[in-house]
Formats: C-alpha cells, sequence, structure tokens
C-alpha cells in the first residue's frame, strides 16, 4: 500500500471527523493502526 494523495486527503478527513486511528485503517484497508498514527504525525 502506497499513500497517494486521495488517500492522505481521506486520512485527514476522517481525522478531523474524530476516527480513531484503528477506525481510519479500516476504512482504508490494506493499512495498520500504526501507519496511521504515524502518518498524521507527520
Amino acid at each position: 500500500m502506497s499513500w497517494t494523495d486521495e488517500r492522505v486527503e481521506l486520512l485527514k478527513k476522517l481525522w478531523m471527523e474524530g476516527l480513531s486511528a484503528s477506525q481510519i485503517a479500516a476504512e482504508l484497508g490494506s493499512v495498520t493502526r500504526n501507519a496511521v498514527i504515524g502518518k498524521v504525525h507527520r
């Protein structure tokens, strides 16, 4: 899985909506909770 611009934008949107890292990982698919956390903090 790579972080395409579209996936990063979706990540930002879901994070701003208050979803947890686990919920975002499930929504994006093929990405771990830790990958979500790492990307959010970059």
